[in-house]
Formats: structure tokens, C-alpha cells, sequence
């Protein structure tokens, strides 16, 4: 299996860099081939601009998403996404590894997600959910949350996780056709005991070597839905 992991955190002794190692020396250990994106590492450019494309369909108005699908056809995007875009293609498993920041992903990786997943291969017109144009290909998140796990549920202070997460499980990840497996959470994480990490990073080799047992996520299927994707049980 070639692995992907997209990892996102400004310090390389951080919790989230363990996961991220961990993740990386077990599946190699399995056998696998793992590729890391580093993105503080690389200096990533979140940013989409026009500079992102050497030639353009109409160089007097930028619509992003026409453009990412202009250059992609002409193999002229920007070289930093075409290196990201040829690992999302090689890879058959991606593992997004980050904090949770303001109930999202830092802006480094929501650039990455902007920048990389290009209209007109990842997805575009119905090439969504489970017709997208990654459908095949599996996604994980791994997370740390500051928030302490009874703060997370029904009822609780923040509401469900699955809630706060569902603008990227489903509004980036199970829209381009990936399949999703249930995330990797570790809770509380700037203020627990040095044992504790220890406990959580057991835990996630466990959720590691359990990978082909975890059953993926449930989200639609254009099969449920209209040629004008209105529901086809609707009254």
C-alpha cells in the first residue's frame, strides 16, 4: 500500500510530529511505501493565486476552480501543487495529521486541501462523493484536540465531534471520492502527563495496525439523488 501522510505542525518535537513518525515506522515496517508532506517543513504556500497557474484559460477574470482545471489539462500548474497532486495520485491511503485549531485544520493544510485538490481531477460537475475523481483511494484523519474528551458529545459544551468535523470528512475528503475511516483522536493533549502521551501513542499504533478492520464512514451516494442531485425519496 502506498501511504500518504499530510502533516501539519510548526514544531518538529510536538505530539502531533510523534503521531506523525509513529504513523511513518510502523506502515514502512509493514511493508508499505510512505511519503510525508511536511508542510511547515516544506514552507508550504497556502495561498491560491493566479500565480498558481503558467498558462490561463481567461487571463482577464480568475475563477480558481476553471483554472486549476485549464492547467491541469495543459500540464502547466505551479510546480509545489503538481508535486503534492502526483502524491494524492500515487498514494492509496492519505492520513492528515494535525491540531484542531478554531473547530478546523491549521490554514497551512486548509491551503494544501485549496491548492492541491485541483478541480478537474479530484472532483468537478458530478465527480463528487462517491463518483469523485479519488474514489478507490482511502482518507484518515489523526488529531489532537486542547479540549478534554467529556467536553465533546451530545449535549457537551462543544457539541459532537463528528459535527465539528464533518466540514472536512465529508465537505473535503468523502466529496472528492475518498473513503473515509473513523479518525485518530487524542484529547487534551497540551496539558496531559508525559505517561499519558505514552498511552495515546499505544493507542494509535493499535488504530494503525487495525487499519483494514475500521469500517469507513457512511455519506451519500448519487445514486439517492436526481440528475439535479435532488433527493429521489423526496415528497
Amino acid at each position: 500500500m502506498n501511504v500518504l501522510i499530510v502533516h501539519a505542525h510548526h514544531e518538529p518535537r510536538s505530539f502531533n510530529a510523534a503521531m506523525k513518525s509513529l504513523a511513518a515506522d510502523l506502515l514502512r515496517g509493514q511493508g508499505h511505501e510512505v511519503v510525508v508532506s511536511d508542510l511547515y517543513a516544506q514552507g508550504f504556500n497556502p495561498v491560491a493565486t493566479a500565480n498558481d497557474f503558467a498558462t490561463r484559460a481567461d487571463a482577464e477574470y480568475l475563477v480558481y476552480a476553471l483554472e486549476q482545471r485549464h492547467s491541469h489539462g495543459q500540464g502547466t500548474l505551479a510546480a509545489d501543487i503538481q508535486v503534492e497532486l502526483d502524491r494524492i495520485k500515487w498514494a492509496d491511503l492519505i492520513i492528515f495529521n494535525f491540531p484542531i485549531y478554531w473547530f478546523g485544520m491549521p490554514a497551512i493544510m486548509k491551503g494544501w486541501i485549496d491548492r492541491v485538490f485541483v478541480s478537474g481531477y479530484c472532483y468537478g460537475g458530478k465527480r463528487i462523493y462517491d463518483r469523485g475523481g479519488l474514489k478507490g483511494k482511502k482518507a484518515m484523519l489523526c488529531i489532537s484536540l486542547g479540549g478534554q474528551r467529556h467536553m465533546f458529545g451530545p449535549g457537551a459544551v462543544h457539541g459532537e465531534l463528528a459535527t465539528l468535523l464533518q466540514p472536512i470528512q465529508r465537505g473535503m475528503l468523502a466529496y472528492v471520492g475518498l473513503e473515509v475511516l473513523p479518525p485518530f483522536v487524542a484529547y487534551h493533549v497540551p496539558y496531559i502527563s508525559e505517561a499519558e502521551r505514552r498511552d495515546y501513542l499505544e493507542q494509535y499504533r493499535q488504530h494503525l495496525l487495525g487499519l483494514h478492520q475500521l469500517p469507513a464512514l457512511e455519506f451519500p451516494s448519487l445514486d439517492d439523488f436526481d440528475d439535479a442531485l435532488r433527493p429521489r425519496n423526496a415528497l
